[in-house]
């Protein structure tokens, strides 16, 4: 069933699912796997990634999670791991609209919603002067309202533990090699602190692809996801070792993290952290790579 047909709007598919917080997780997750997936899911005996991923979302529950998603939070915790130096330059971070001051904000810069959004809640700003003001205000307003306690859709734990939202700004990193000024995103999946594969997303605002590398950082060029892979497969970074080391540093502390990091002309700057990509929905070719990932994430120290 392609449910993204059926509901187009991804804001409606999103309220739907949040009207339906009542119903509990082990059922919610087994619905939405079988609607997503096309099969049920083995909760009893998992094997496949994806299949892993619902109950890691149910049952583990590292204190620390929460701060890691918060995308003004996560920046404590890198630091504390002494990477301080990779974060990206923050403008101001704002619990209130009005407190806000736009003139000191330079001409370009990013807004992100603290508690992210599936990339719906991040608005680039290349020029101030000509960019809606009253726009950016609307969503700022939108992004802060008062935090209820309510089900995320997709039942992410580490989520529900964010206290309030918040809107941060920050510094709109480029590269000018891109014609469409995009940067590469390079998605380090690492399981209990150790690379494993490596995917690459490129030219995300006009022509979205990408592929994966194994943990010896050969290409895969059969392996592939929800969009193109590519034909040819870029240089990857002079320092990809150096970003390997970071990846398994911020990752060490949870069974499985996807570490988000840009590389602009040697410069590392981290992106995010990531524990449940995809929301673990989604049809990997061959389908065989789903159950060569899942041979990889060990939970057997998780009761479910």
């Amino acid at each position: 069933m392609d449910y993204k047909k059926i509901i187009k709007n991804r804001k409606i598919r999103s309220r739907i699912l949040k009207c339906l917080g009542w119903i509990p997780d082990s059922v919610m997750l087994r619905l939405q796997y079988r609607i997503k997936m096309d099969f049920w899911p083995d909760f009893k005996s998992p094997k496949r990634f994806t299949e892993k991923l619902q109950l890691y979302k149910m049952y583990y529950h590292n204190p620390i999670m929460p701060s890691c998603v918060d995308k003004y939070d996560v920046r404590n915790y890198v630091q504390k791991k002494g990477l301080g130096h990779i974060l990206n330059e923050c403008y101001g971070v704002f619990e209130h609209p009005e407190d806000i001051d736009w003139d000191k904000l330079p001409n370009q810069f990013v807004m992100k919603k603290t508690t992210g959004g599936g990339g719906l809640c991040v608005e680039i700003v290349k020029d101030k002067l000509t960019h809606d003001k009253e726009r950016l205000l609307q969503l700022a307003n939108t992004w802060t309202l008062p935090k209820r306690k309510k089900v995320a859709g997709g039942r992410e734990w580490a989520y529900s533990g964010i206290e309030k939202n918040r809107v941060i700004f920050e510094k709109l990193l480029v590269d000018d090699t891109n014609k469409d000024g995009s940067i590469e995103d390079y998605k380090f999946m690492c399981f209990n602190g150790k690379f494993c594969y490596l995917w690459v997303d490129k030219n995300r605002y006009s022509h979205h692809i990408r592929g994966f590398w194994d943990d010896s950082l050969l290409f895969l060029p059969n392996v592939s996801s929800d969009h193109e892979t590519f034909i040819e497969p870029p240089p990857l970074p002079s320092n990809i070792g150096e970003m390997i080391k970071i990846a398994e540093l911020l990752s060490k502390d949870f069974p499985y993290a996807r570490i988000d990091l840009y590389n602009i002309k040697g410069d590392i700057f981290f992106g995010e952290i990531t524990f449940y990509p995809w929301s673990g929905y989604v049809k990997f070719h061959p389908d065989s790579f789903d159950l060569q990932l899942g041979r990889q994430f060990d939970i057997s120290s998780i009761h479910y």
